[in-house]
């Protein structure tokens, strides 16, 4: 029994040591929750940090919630206290795969493929599905892609005075290059 544990440990161990992994560190997140005839509500993280296998197409990024940054200090402020309470949330995760993943497959010439994983924000853990287009060139593989998320299905509240200027629907986008490890 003893060596059937320990040839799971290395096996396991084995896996993550040789795999292949590819990061990026200055990953472009944006999000936008704005209305029409109301200022743009848009925020910007350059510090996004993601990591993918490219053995079985897991993938995971993590932001600083306090890296958006907003085109004025006072919206970034009322996102930061009111809005994704940083000083009690202070990252937001993404956990998930592309779905049939094959990195031997990418080329120069972008492909669609399916990304499913679960987005940890305002301290809620919700899945969700998009579609990423990716590519590969001098040794990194581009990608980039978005979904839709809605504010009440992470428990943040827009106060009534707001409620018209800020969309109850906000459009995420990601953009990484990413370099093997």
């Amino acid at each position: 029994m003893k060596k059937l544990i320990v040839l799971i440990v290395l096996m396991i161990a084995g896996n993550f040591l040789f795999a292949q992994k590819y990061m990026s560190k200055t990953g472009k997140v944006t999000f936008e929750a704005s209305v029409p005839l109301f200022e743009d509500v848009f925020a910007q993280d350059d510090n996004n940090i993601v990591v993918l296998n490219t053995d079985n197409g897991d993938i995971a990024s993590v932001s600083v919630v306090k890296n958006f940054h907003f085109k004025t200090k006072l919206m970034e402020e009322h996102f930061n206290e009111s809005y994704a309470e940083t000083a009690k949330y202070p990252k937001t995760t993404f956990t998930g795969k592309i779905v049939n993943f094959d990195k031997s497959k990418l080329t120069a010439s972008p492909q669609k493929f399916t990304v499913q994983g679960t987005l940890n924000f305002h301290g809620v853990a919700k899945a969700y599905t998009s579609t990423a287009t990716m590519y590969a060139k001098d040794g990194k593989i581009y990608m980039s892609g978005g979904f839709t998320v809605k504010a009440a299905d992470h428990k943040v509240t827009i106060p009534k005075m707001v409620m018209k200027k800020v969309a109850e629907t906000v459009n995420v986008e990601y953009n990484y290059v990413l370099v093997k490890q």
